[in-house]
This record gives structure tokens, C-alpha cells and sequence, in this order.
């Protein structure tokens, strides 16, 4: 799943219940209640403490859920039995089993969660007076159903004088159970457990029908399954959703329903309980049941969309990584449990419906003229995650790759010519990862949507992946350069999972980051083979390296292998570590295996656990298989263990050899390392010298603490330097003298571009930590005067922007913007504003950078310019390119007014793409006067801004300026709760905070953000907010040790006559 791009270069949600209750409604009284006493429905756990509300206001809010209910009314009719008797009928089964020796008390009143009865599942539209039937418990798809009235229904079977007893018994029950509900402490959290080895599938039957229009499905499930071990219950993963009926047929004998559903909410579970043994043996699970088309972007949920003529209308689409599956079928959403799927939708006619596999059939469906049937092919054995459904209105292009793989981009309505791009790369990409693994594609098609509402950058459903709109949509005269990078980047990320990942699954979540690093390394190569003039590499070291080492630096960082225990912890996890530093390690693991001997490797794993699941040591045992090198050994201690090294090097002339001595030690952010233990890491050192760059001239893997070197025939004026090509994840600290050698292979260019950003990074990073002083850095900054990168640059310019960020807080800021001024004019000037014959991609690239740069820093003639050519553009007089749109709209929005602000949003109201849409929100922080900072604050949460987007609007104005800043993080404490609904539990939430408050530099706002996230718990963003709390401290220290030194040598060379 690509969203490490939106965690990182730009890891659920409430259930619409809490969001929707009013005020007074909010005001009534609430019980409090555990899990283990009664039936109580998934929603209920997003409440905090698990919540019941109270109160017939609440309810007569719940339209959505009544809807809900008449589904569940429809379901029971189209069986011939009404909602109240289908009731009835099983309360009469439940009375004869206690009549022929079952104990109501094994029903009602057993401390085993899994034995007791639920409460019926009424109608919200019921065929009595609601008035009647207070207080209101929630269902277990979120609805409010009575609790007197569930409570009189259960006592009715035991009203005989025969059984008062037993009624008498339950009704005291009941009553204690009330005062346990209002009285009860919050319960302690439980450990986590997996499901149970009992009972497993084989293949899922699985039969939905959504209505696009009330917004929820019906669903049937018929699922062949194994139980490997008698037993009276079968327990699965089961959220936002309502059990109507639940029966198993074992071979060759009667069907078996099921007495009780008891929801587990905080796991996620459901336990199907019946009235004997399950003997071991094959049989069929049959489940009926109904739920929500949600808006919050995970499992079966609505996507809202615009048509070629203007009306809104939705599709129903998936996205079921990590754990959502289960919000669209009960079942065992463990990705080590595998199983093949037969799917069918139930769809209006005038619609698209795909599914992982081809169509086999579509037909009539009997009840409904308006709807047909479509029924897909079945599946390789797959987990549940990987399964997708979309139902929407799309056209599509489509090709055959050279291996015969039918190819097919679907896009919105009257946009097919924006697939092809997206069409090419994939047609290019399946032939190459079948090459490079030596193993086929296993699917007779793959399709790639383009999906209106997506949280995430995309998702390798295994035949039916999804993307963002950009990220996959490119139009040929309107899409910018680095758009069609990262639609190719994307493209290939997912369709390296289809392999690694779908192919060959990770045993348990633990191991994500395999799944994620390998395709965010593999991602590169890929685009490496279609595109080499990307120069892709050397953007994988910004793009990718040096950010893992960033976050990785930190003390609230995490080791690459994180043992997971309940899913809900698994979006913590979707991070810069597990996509970006797993990538960089692979990176250096294919460096120090060399290419022949990891393909094999590779090859071995997948061949060997195909359509199986795996565990990261699986792999290391086939490459040490295939090169003969302890793999093992080497990358344990850097997957097991948080952090990276820091290298120091400083070197000694004997002769004509050169003497280095090695020093690892723990690089961390706060500054040197001085803890008690002594963290080692197996570190391959390459080093390369002035008379040949980019060959090692020697390799060694350092396994100790100190190393020390000869560098044969190595003469006094060679410079050397570690780390060729900045491949090892290490930071290299070297002497002064060495570092002064350097210094004129950057000016001169024959240090090569990854290496002259590496060497750079290394340095901007010492002076964070307050290794080194940041003037120092300055002057080495000032040597780039020449560089011709984009990649280089780029560094560069973020470099430069977190230091400006950093002195907004002091009152020098505009001397720092003319050091960037300085440093970026010369090339600014080279590169003009127009592209110039025999241009590339790159070129594009760095044009747009750079004159971004110099228009935010107030370079005059760019500003000039930039004004020029966009009131032309308004105008219609002369569109600007696709390239300069965000250079141009950031420094008119950097130095606008409130007319520029209108403007720009009737731009934004007018753009049919959503990618020009993008490029307008990510840029609209930029102005500067507080009433225009609170406008785009309130539009970021406007119907004009989609879900998924509001996030990166906010965290715009967050970093476009001082006074941004503090008015991005009261907007969000301000809006919290609607925020909190709309992101809970997604990686979205977590990226908001972090855009949010990680710009400031001030001790007491750490304790600020604290504070507030201490009683607005946000439990997934829980690592985030520990790591923005150490940033801000980190931002402070810094600021305090170097402002003076960095104002002082600013002025100086304001004032020299050298200066640019």
C-alpha cells in the first residue's frame, strides 16, 4: 500500500453515530458497560470506553441506521419470515433446548462471554409505540434499540408458572446487570489474542448487494469450512456489521443454527454459538447479514463523484488493509489465513462492478429489473485483505502486456485518455517483475482504478488495485512532471506486491515492513528500467534514505520489525521506518549480495512460498542460500534493533597509503551518543577515492566498534571518501581535513550527484544535532553554487526550509531569505523560465524548484514574473505549463492579498482535475495575513475539499509561515472532534498531526501538544505524537545553541563585498 508517499512526501475513523449525536442528545445520560456481560455492537466500541447512549433524541438522529434496519427487515422477508417472528421462531428453539436440559442461566447469565444469548436484533421502525422502550441500547451495527423492550422479550419464553424460577433467576440477572452497567469502572484493556485454530475456511461463497443510494449492503456468506477441532462455537472477525441468521451444514448431515452472536467489540470479533459439537470435518457456513456503506474510507464504504453533467452520485469501493475486511463480511481477517473466493455482486445494471478475478457471468437478478448479477471467477488462495470490490461508473483503456496479462486503467467518466500513461508503465512493469522474480503473473488480468475518496496513495488488491485519482490519472497537457514520476513510482510499488505480498504474504503483521520496504526498493528499479533518464536513484537517497533517517534518529523511533499484537496497533507502523529505511536497508542488502545472487535468492523465497505466508527470516535464509554471506547475521542488527550508526572517520598519511580509522557509534538527534550500552551494527563499507569516484576501491563489512584501514597507494593529495554512492544506512562523520579535501570535488563536480548529496545531508543533520556547528554547514552550502542536480537541489532546498522554518522564530528571518536568495539566484538565472531545446525531465523538475524557491524567498524579478504570467493565465491570454503552475501560485499567494486568495479558489472551483485541485490546496497556506489564513483554514473543511485532501491543506498553512502555524494548530484543537471522526485510526490522523505542530521550536509548546493529546487520546497516533514532542524539543535546543552564531555570520556576510 503506497501511503507512505502521503505519510511522508506531502499509517479507524468514528462510526457516524458519535459524530451525529447532538448536543442534547450528547447531554443525556450514558451507562457504562463491559463487553463481557452483553451483546453490544462494534460501533459502540469507537465510543470512548464503550459507551451505550441513552435516550430517544439520539435515536430519532439515527435515519442512516434506519435504513440500516429495513435492510435487515428485507433480508428476513425475502425468507419468508417477518423480523418479530423470525424473534419469535428463535426464541421457541432456544426454549425447547432449555426444556430438554439446557439452563437458561447457559444462555443469559455464564461468565463464558462466547455462551450467552444475545438480544434480538429489532427493527428501528418497530410494529409498537418506541415511547415505550427506554433506555436505548446500540445494535451491533450501531443502532439503538430499546433495552426495556429486548428485556421484556427476553424474559417472555420463561413466564410460566413452570419456569419462574428460572425467569425470576434471570430477571434479578438482568437487574444487576443494569446496576453493573451504570456503576462499572472502565475496564481494563485486554491482552490481545488471534483467532482460534478450531475452525478454518476453505473457500468464501460470498454474495453482496449495495444500495447506492440508502448507503448499506446486504451480504451473504456461504463458506466452506474445516473444523480441525470439535467444538460448540466458531469465532471470527466481524465489525459495523449485523448477524441476521448463522447456520452450519456438516457434510452429508442437517444444518445446525446458530443459538447466539456475541460481538467482542474491542477485537473485533464475533462468536457464533450453537446448540451442539461441531465434529471435526468439512462443512458449510452460511451467514446472512447487513451493513453500512461509510464514509470514512475504509472497508465497504462510499465514494462520492461528480458526473460529466454535473449531479453527485457514489460508488461502493474497498480498502481492507489492515484489518477492514471484516467491516464488509464476518470472517477470519488474519492475513496467515488463506483461503480462494467465489464473489458476486448484485449491482444496478448502469453500473461497472469488478472484482479481483474476470467476470464468468452477468445476468438479470430475478427480484429487481433494475439490477444484474455479476459473478467473478474464483481466486487463488489469498487473505482476506487483498480482497476488492468496486461498483461505480468508469471508463477504461486497456493493452496486453508482452507476457499476455490483459491490462486495464479504469478512470472516471470521459477521462480513459488519462489512463494511459498508468497503462504504459503497467504493461512495461508486469513483464519486467516477472523477469526479475522468474515467476509468472498468476492472474489472467490486473486492473488499476482511479477512486474518487482514498485515504492512502493506493492498494495492491491482488487484480483490482486502487489509487487516488493522482496517482494514477495523468493527462498529457495538464499533468506536471514530477506527477508522472509518481504515478510511474506507484504503479510499480503496487504491482510489486502482486508478488511480494500477494503471491507470498507476511505470516503476521509483524512483518509489514517487508511487504512495504521490498516494493518501496523494488518501486525504483522499476522505474529505473522504464525511465532511466529519471536519474531515479539519486532521488531515492531524498526521497527515501534520508527521511528514514530523520525520523530514525529520534528516541521515540522503532525498530524496523515491530511485534504487533491487535491490529489496531498495525497503523502505527505505516511509516518512513517500515517503507523507507526497510527500503534503504534492502537497498544496501542488494548492494552487498550483488544483483545475480539476490535475484536468485528471491526467486527460491517465491517459489518456495507461494501462496503461502512467510516471516522475515524466510527470506534471509534464501539469499544466505543463494550468496553464501551471512544475511542473517548482518541484517538482524538492523531490522531488530531501532536507529543507525554514525560513522567517524579520520585518516593518516604512512607513504603512499593512507591509514583510516573507523568509529561506529548510535547516531542520535539530541547529540552524541552516550548511553551505557554499546549498540553494534554489521555496516558494509565501501570507500572510494579522487582517482576513481564511483568505484570502491575498497569493501569491507565493519562487525566491530573501531576499525582501522590501509588504503593502499593512495597519494597525500586523494581525497576519500565512505559510503559510495550512499547506499550503507550510515551517517559518516569525518575529520576536518578530510572533510576540506571534499570541499573542491563538490565545487568541481567530480564528486558524483549522490554522492555531493549524501555528503551534505550528513553535515545539515551533525549540525541538528549539535555535532557540529550549522554555520559550517552554510559554508558548505555555498560551495553548490555550481551544481547542476535537481536531486542535489532538492535536498538542498528542504534542507534550507526546515532551517527557515526554524529561524521564523526569531527576528532575523529575512537574512536567512536572503542566504537563499543567494544560493539558489545563480542557477535560477541559467535556467530562465522557459524550457530551453534538448531539455528533460530533470530539467523540468529543477525549474520548477527553484523558481518556487526564489519566488517564496522574494527574489524580485521572479516575484515579477510570477505575477505576469499568472494574471495571464487567468486571464486565458497564455496557460501556464503544467511545470510552473506551483512555483507560480505559491510566490502569488506568498505575496497576495485577499483578491489572489479568490482567485486562486475560484481556480480550484473551476479545475476539472484532480490533480490541478491538488496543486491548489497543497499551496494555498502560503498567504500570509491572518484573516486569510482562517479562510483557507474553513475552506480545508469544506464540501470543495475532499476527505482525504483536507489534511494537506491544513498542513500548508501549518508550514507556510509563523503565523500559520499557530492558527493550523488551534484549527485542529478547535475541530478536533469532527477531525478525530473523520481520521480515527487511520494513518491520516496521524500525518495531520504531525503536519500540524511539528514546525515549532518552543519548550512549553511540547508540553502544550502533550497536554492536549493526554485528554484527546488518539491512540494510533499515539507514536507520532511522542516523536512530534521530541521534534519541537529538539527544534528548541537547536535554536537556542546556533541562532546567534547563524544571525552573526549571516550579517557578516551581508556585509562583505564577496557576497553574491
Amino acid at each position: 500500500m503506497a501511503c507512505r508517499r502521503l505519510l511522508a512526501r506531502f499509517s479507524s475513523e468514528s462510526d457516524c453515530i458519535s459524530a451525529s449525536l447532538s448536543s442534547s442528545a450528547q447531554a443525556l445520560a450514558r451507562l457504562r458497560h463491559s463487553t463481557s456481560a452483553l451483546r453490544l455492537p462494534p460501533a459502540a466500541s469507537r465510543l470512548r470506553r464503550e459507551e451505550v447512549v441513552v435516550g430517544i433524541e439520539a435515536c430519532e438522529k439515527q435515519g442512516r441506521r434506519e435504513r440500516g434496519s429495513a435492510h435487515a427487515q428485507r433480508a428476513l422477508s425475502r425468507r419468508g419470515v417477518s423480523p418479530v417472528e423470525g424473534w419469535q421462531q428463535q426464541q421457541q428453539q432456544d426454549l425447547r433446548q432449555v426444556s430438554s436440559g439446557g439452563s437458561a442461566e447457559a444462555f443469559f447469565c455464564s461468565e463464558t462471554p462466547c455462551a450467552r444469548r444475545p438480544p434480538p436484533l429489532l427493527p428501528l421502525s418497530p410494529p409498537f409505540p418506541l415511547a415505550q422502550f427506554r433506555p436505548l441500547l446500540l445494535s451491533a451495527g450501531g443502532r439503538l434499540l430499546p433495552l426495556g423492550g429486548a428485556r421484556a422479550l427476553w424474559a417472555s419464553p420463561f413466564a410460566s408458572a413452570a419456569a419462574a424460577t428460572t425467569s425470576a433467576s434471570f430477571s434479578s440477572t438482568t437487574d444487576s446487570f443494569a446496576s453493573r452497567l451504570a456503576a462499572a469502572a472502565m475496564p481494563e484493556k485486554r491482552p490481545f489474542e488471534r483467532l482460534p485454530a478450531e475452525v478454518r475456511p476453505l473457500n468464501y461463497g460470498l454474495c453482496l448487494k449495495p444500495d447506492l443510494i440508502d448507503f448499506t449492503f446486504e451480504g451473504k456468506l456461504e463458506a466452506a469450512v474445516e473444523v480441525k477441532q470439535a467444538t460448540n462455537q466458531i469465532v471470527m472477525n466481524c465489525a459495523d456489521i449485523d448477524i441476521i441468521t448463522a447456520s452450519y451444514s456438516p457434510e452429508g448431515d442437517e444444518e445446525i443454527h446458530a443459538t447466539g452472536f456475541n460481538y467482542q467489540n474491542e477485537d473485533e470479533k464475533v462468536t457464533l454459538s450453537f446448540p451442539s459439537t461441531l465434529q471435526k470435518g468439512n462443512g458449510m457456513l452460511k451467514i446472512d447479514f447487513v451493513g453500512e456503506l461509510n464514509d470514512k474510507m475504509k472497508g465497504f464504504y462510499r465514494s462520492k463523484y461528480t458526473t460529466p453533467s454535473g449531479d453527485t452520485r457514489f460508488a461502493a469501493v474497498t480498502q481492507f488493509e489492515a484489518t477492514d475486511a471484516r467491516r464488509a463480511f464476518p470472517c477470519w481477517d488474519e492475513p496467515a489465513i488463506k483461503a480462494t473466493f467465489d464473489i458476486s455482486l448484485v449491482v444496478p445494471k448502469d453500473r461497472v462492478a469488478l472484482s479481483n478475478m474476470n467476470v464468468t457471468d452477468r445476468r438479470p437478478y430475478p427480484d429487481d429489473e433494475s439490477l444484474v448479477e455479476v459473478k467473478f471467477a474464483r481466486t487463488p488462495v489469498m487473505s482476506t485483505y487483498l480482497v476488492a470490490f468496486v461498483v461505480g461508473e468508469y471508463d477504461f483503456v486497456e493493452t496486453r502486456s508482452s507476457d499476455g496479462v490483459l491490462v486495464r486503467v479504469y478512470t472516471p467518466v470521459g477521462k480513459a485518455e488519462q489512463g494511459k500513461f498508468a497503462l504504459e508503465v503497467a504493461a512495461k512493469t508486469l513483464p519486467f517483475y516477472k523477469d526479475y522474480f522468474n515467476v509468472p503473473y498468476p492472474l489472467p488480468k490486473i486492473d488499476l482504478i482511479a477512486i474518487a475518496d482514498f485515504a492512502a496513495g493506493a492498494m495492491e488488491n491482488w487484480g483490482l488495485v486502487t489509487y487516488r485519482e493522482t496517482a494514477l490519472l495523468i493527462d498529457p497537457k495538464n499533468s506536471c512532471s514530477s506527477s508522472r514520476q509518481w504515478v510511474a513510482l506507484v504503479v510499480g510499488h503496487e504491482l510489486a506486491h502482486q508478488w511480494f505480498g500477494n503471491l507470498v504474504t507476511m505470516e503476521w503483521w509483524t512483518h509489514l515492513w517487508l511487504n512495504e520496504g521490498f516494493a518501496s526498493w523494488i518501486e525504483y528499479l522499476c522505474v529505473d528500467h522504464c525511465f532511466p533518464e529519471y536519474d531515479i536513484w539519486t532521488q531515492f537517497v531524498s526521497a527515501d534514505y534520508t527521511r528514514a533517517q530523520e525520523l530514525d534518529a529520534l528516541d521515540n523511533s522503532h525498530p524496523i520489525e515491530v511485534s504487533v499484537g491487535h491490529p489496531s496497533e498495525v497503523d502505527e507502523i505505516f511509516d518512513a521506518i517500515s517503507y523507507s529505511k526497510g527500503a534503504s536497508v534492502i537497498r544496501m542488502l542488494h548492494d552487498y549480495i550483488g544483483d545475480e545472487d539476490f535475484r536468485k535468492g528471491m526467486h527460491h523465497y517465491l517459489t518456495k512460498f507461494q501462496h503461502k505466508n512467510a516471516a522475515t527470516e524466510d527470506l534471509w535464509e534464501s539469499l544466505e542460500q543463494a550468496s553464501g554471506k551471512p544475511i542473517a547475521a548482518v541484517m538482524n542488527t538492523w531490522t531488530k534493533q531501532m536507529g543507525f550508526p554514525l560513522v567517524y572517520v579520520e585518516a593518516e598519511q604512512h607513504d603512499d597509503d593512507k591509514v583510516l580509522k573507523l568509529v561506529q557509534k548510535k547516531f542520535c538527534a539530541s547529540g552524541p551518543y552516550s548511553g551505557e550500552d554499546y549498540p553494534l551494527w554489521m555496516i558494509p563499507i565501501s570507500i572510494c577515492t579522487s582517482e576513481d569516484p564511483t568505484h570502491a576501491k575498497m569493501q569491507v563489512l565493519m562487525d566491530k566498534q573501531e576499525l582501522t584501514l590501509i588504503l593502499k597507494d593512495t597519494k597525500p593529495e586523494q581525497w576519500v571518501k565512505l559510503n559510495l554512492g550512499t547506499v550503507g544506512f550510515y551517517r559518516t562523520q569525518y575529520s576536518s581535513d578530510m572533510l576540506e579535501s571534499l570541499l573542491p570535488a563538490i565545487r568541481d563536480l567530480s564528486l558524483p550527484p549522490v554522492d555531493r548529496l549524501g555528503l551534505q545531508n550528513d553535515l545539515f543533520s551533525l549540525a541538528r544535532a549539535g555535532i557540529i556547528s550549522t554555520v559550517e554547514v552554510l559554508k558548505v552550502m555555498e560551495a553548490f553554487v555550481n551544481e547542476p542536480n535537481y536531486t542535489v537541489w532538492s535536498d538542498l532546498s528542504c534542507n534550507l526550509g526546515i532551517l527557515s522554518t526554524l529561524l521564523s522564530h526569531t527576528d532575523f528571518y529575512e537574512e536567512i531569505q536572503t542566504f537563499v536568495r543567494d544560493i539558489f539566484s545563480p542557477i535560477g538565472e541559467k535556467l530562465g523560465w522557459d524550457p530551453k531545446p534538448g531539455e528533460g525531465h530533470l530539467d523540468a523538475l529543477l525549474r520548477g524548484l527553484v523558481l518556487g524557491k526564489l519566488g517564496k524567498a522574494g527574489h524580485k524579478a521572479t516575484l515579477e514574473e510570477a505575477r505576469r504570467r499568472f494574471k495571464d493565465h487567468v486571464e486565458g491570454k497564455h496557460i501556464l505549463s503544467a511545470d510552473l503552475r506551483s512555483p507560480v501560485y505559491v510566490t502569488v499567494l506568498k505575496h497576495g492579498d485577499s483578491t489572489t486568495l479568490d482567485t486562486m479558489l475560484k481556480l480550484h472551483k473551476q479545475a476539472d482535475m484532480q490533480e490541478e485541485k491538488n496543486r491548489i490546496e497543497r499551496v494555498l497556506g502560503a498567504i500570509s495575513q491572518p484573516e486569510l489564513i482562517q479562510k483557507v483554514l474553513t475552506f480545508a473543511l469544506s464540501e470543495e475539499v475532499r476527505p482525504q485532501d483536507t489534511v494537506s491543506v491544513i498542513g500548508g498553512v501549518a508550514g507556510g509561515s509563523k503565523q500559520g502555524r499557530k492558527a493550523a494548530w488551534k484549527f485542529v484543537k478547535d475541530n478536533w472532534e469532527e477531525l478525530y471522526n473523520r481520521y480515527q485510526g487511520g494513518f491520516l490522523i496521524s500525518r495531520l498531526i504531525k503536519l500540524s505542530v511539528d514546525g515549532f521550536a518552543i519548550d512549553k509548546m511540547a508540553a502544550e501538544v502533550k497536554a492536549f493529546f493526554e485528554s484527546h487520546p488518539a491512540p494510533s497516533a499515539e507514536r507520532t505524537i511522542q516523536q512530534c514532542c521530541e521534534n519541537i524539543l529538539l527544534n528548541a535546543a537547536w535554536l537556542k545553541r546556533d541562532a546567534e552564531n547563524v544571525h552573526q555570520y549571516l550579517l557578516q556576510r551581508k556585509a562583505s563585498p564577496t557576497a553574491v
